[in-house]
């Protein structure tokens, strides 16, 4: 029978053995983390979780679940990571109902190093599955917390990249949020439009033209980025 608590307890200890201090103090201070930190650096953290999922039968959804609540339970940034890495390793279990879950991950992480993850990765796809359910995004975008709206723009990533944006919602969150002081939601609406300009600058080019003036710089230098040179250095000049 799958023990939650004891493949939890086995992760973080094989996670453990893989930091160093040095890294550890320098981590917890630049993400300014009230979290424990291992110091283990991401690629080897993702390879480890990787290597420790294919290792097992896949988990059903409740052994998944009952997993990713072991690991998240401790005050340790590796096992949070780590948590988030199974939701997103073993989607294919994962229904529509799993939604609210992700959305408590999102409040309780209060950090981009957890709610991007967990935003592009795990609730994008998932609502992805049926647009009815990207009513959930419009909820967040909404919200009074500025990292769940955050999650409803970067929930619509997915899409962008599959070359299937779905254009009337990001205006939407966009145009509400535009004004916005907070640097996480700025830097958020001008990553989205870097990434939908590689497919469609034009698009890009006209709404950065229309919403210039309520734009601020760091949404300004993301938006343009990806843009050819003469329409970007005409945006930037204003």
């Amino acid at each position: 029978m799958f023990d939650a608590e004891e493949a939890a307890a086995a992760l973080v200890a094989t996670l453990a053995a893989l930091g160093t201090p040095e890294r550890a103090g320098a981590e917890k201070a630049y993400l300014k983390s009230d979290l424990d930190f291992l110091g283990v650096t991401v690629p080897v953290l993702r390879k480890t979780v990787t290597a420790t999922a294919r290792a097992r039968p896949e988990p059903s959804r409740s052994e998944l679940l009952a997993w990713v609540a072991a690991l998240w339970l401790r005050p340790v940034h590796e096992s949070r990571f780590a948590a988030i890495e199974l939701l997103r390793l073993h989607l294919r279990v994962l229904t529509r109902a799993d939604l609210p879950l992700v959305e408590r991950l999102i409040r309780e992480s209060a950090g981009w190093v957890y709610v991007d993850t967990l935003a592009e990765k795990v609730a994008g796809v998932l609502m992805g599955r049926d647009p009815a359910d990207f009513a959930t995004a419009d909820a967040w975008a909404a919200d009074g917390d500025f990292w769940v709206r955050r999650a409803a723009l970067l929930s619509l990533l997915p899409g962008i990249r599959a070359g299937a944006p779905d254009l009337v919602r990001f205006d939407r969150y966009a145009d509400a949020m535009l004004d916005e002081r907070e640097f996480f939601i700025r830097k958020a609406i001008g990553w989205l439009l870097r990434e939908i300009a590689k497919r469609d600058p034009a698009y890009v080019i006209a709404w950065t033209t229309a919403h210039r003036a309520r734009m601020s710089g760091v949404t300004l230098r993301e938006a343009i980025r990806r843009l050819p040179a003469a329409d970007a250095a005409r945006l930037r000049a204003g």
